[in-house]
């Protein structure tokens, strides 16, 4: 009798997994229970000197990676989960994508404190299937510009408020009002229980990191020490919360007016007037890693192809030797971004851009050195025009594209020959390395 009212117990424990299995897989309606311990296995990410590491194994992390910042905007489950299986599927591991919408329609925090539920789950659907996909995000947590509400949206709301500050959006850097409304939205976030796991992200291995800021800019140089308090201030904040996941700043890459000897690799003169200084801000004790961006169809817009490699070639260079040498610490080029135009012989100057960054990459891991990945901005699904912008590409559409993005996961995953946890093959066709 005993046995059976087990087995009876057991039979029920796994309709109800099977159910929810079902259920969530498809995002669908119904009752929705989490269960924990049923997400698969991964471990979390941290860092050894200028390496990052699996803390589950001991082994080395390498990233390629993709953008794709409209996942928890997306009106579609189906199209989260194509593009999650289509990036894995490719042998990427990383996808950076926003966790933030501040105002306006659709927004995740409607106003300073107060969420849409909707949006907040539309978030947990991204995170629950980036683990069952075997993918870690990088979620990042406001926006520089004011896409997305961003820096301008708390100002306005400050303002809104009755609090005295001026048009421009700097004083998000120093305001203790608006700062306070970003530790609230921070401490939210962090806390939250996904309904679809069970899990606290502070305690979901599938996040990577957390990025303090997408693209931090002062409107005004004179606001930069601002920009540096406020770092050190909202990392230390994080690691308060959280202390199981690295933290990023989100920088550009550029350095500021100080680096006379480096300010030959900025993309021009204007580049060390934002605020910004790659060394200073990443230096920061409880910065895990630096971030670095590329795009050089946009910063130098008249320069040619051949001056475009060229200085695509020293920007990566000053940024590893920076990270390895005064920084020690592990550098991401975390948006790589170019034009989709093609040249007369057939070839892209995107693949001749991204091909730079990724054999950088790879040169610098073969070593042990600070280049631990490159993340291509950004990567869509069809039917997402919404989202698009100058540099989208459904991968699959550029086969040049894709066989490049291919054979760097694959010659990345073999420096190291961490089998997949899963006990899959993590990419289809594992190519030679180009040549």
């Amino acid at each position: 009798m005993k046995e059976r009212r087990i087995y009876t117990l057991l039979g029920l424990l796994l309709l109800v997994a099977v159910g929810y299995l079902n259920w969530s897989s498809s995002g669908g309606g119904g009752v929705r229970v989490p269960i924990p311990w049923l997400q698969p296995k991964m471990g979390f990410v941290g860092r050894n000197g200028t390496r990052f590491v699996d803390l589950e194994d001991g082994s080395l992390v390498y990233v390629n990676g993709w953008n794709s910042y409209w996942l928890m905007s997306s009106d579609s489950g189906d199209r989260v989960v194509e593009m999650l299986r289509r990036g894995r599927a490719m042998g990427m591991s990383v996808c950076r994508t926003w966790a933030f919408s501040d105002g306006g329609p659709n927004a995740l925090q409607i106003y300073p404190g107060h969420f849409d539920e909707r949006i907040f789950q539309a978030l947990d659907f991204v995170i629950y299937q980036a683990r069952k996909h075997y993918v870690r995000l990088i979620l990042c947590l406001v926006n520089n510009l004011g896409a997305f509400g961003g820096k301008p949206q708390y100002v306005r709301w400050a303002q809104a408020s009755g609090i005295n500050v001026s048009t421009s959006t700097d004083p998000f850097f120093s305001h203790p009002t608006i700062k306070g409304y970003y530790k609230d939205y921070v401490k939210a976030i962090i806390s939250r229980k996904n309904t679809y796991s069970g899990i606290r992200y502070r305690d979901e291995p599938a996040i990577f990191a957390w990025e303090l800021i997408n693209e931090p800019r002062c409107e005004y140089n004179s606001s930069s020490p601002f920009l540096q308090a406020w770092i050190a201030e909202m990392a230390s904040y994080v690691k308060s919360l959280d202390e199981k996941h690295l933290v990023t700043v989100g920088l550009e890459g550029f350095y500021g007016p100080a680096r006379n000897d480096r300010l030959g690799a900025n993309p021009g003169s204007w580049a060390a007037s934002l605020g910004s200084d790659f060394i200073q801000n990443s230096e920061i004790e409880n910065i895990d890693f630096a971030s670095v961006h590329a795009y050089p169809d946009s910063w130098i817009p008249k320069a040619s192809l051949e001056e475009k490699v060229q200085y695509l070639s020293s920007w990566v260079d000053s940024h590893v030797n920076d990270s390895e040498h005064v920084l020690k610490k592990p550098v991401l080029f975390s948006e790589v971004g170019s034009h989709l135009r093609v040249k007369k012989n057939g070839t892209y100057d995107r693949d001749m851009l991204l091909k730079i960054v990724y054999d950088k990459v790879y040169e610098s891991a073969k070593k042990g050195q600070a280049a631990a990945g490159a993340l291509i901005w950004q990567l869509m699904v069809e039917g997402m025009q919404t989202y698009q912008d100058e540099f989208s590409l459904v991968a699959s559409e550029h086969p040049s594209t894709y066989k490049l993005i291919v054979q760097q996961s694959c010659r990345l995953r073999n420096l190291h020959m961490k089998k997949d946890n899963t006990g899959r093959e993590v990419v289809r066709s594992c190519l030679e390395p180009p040549s």
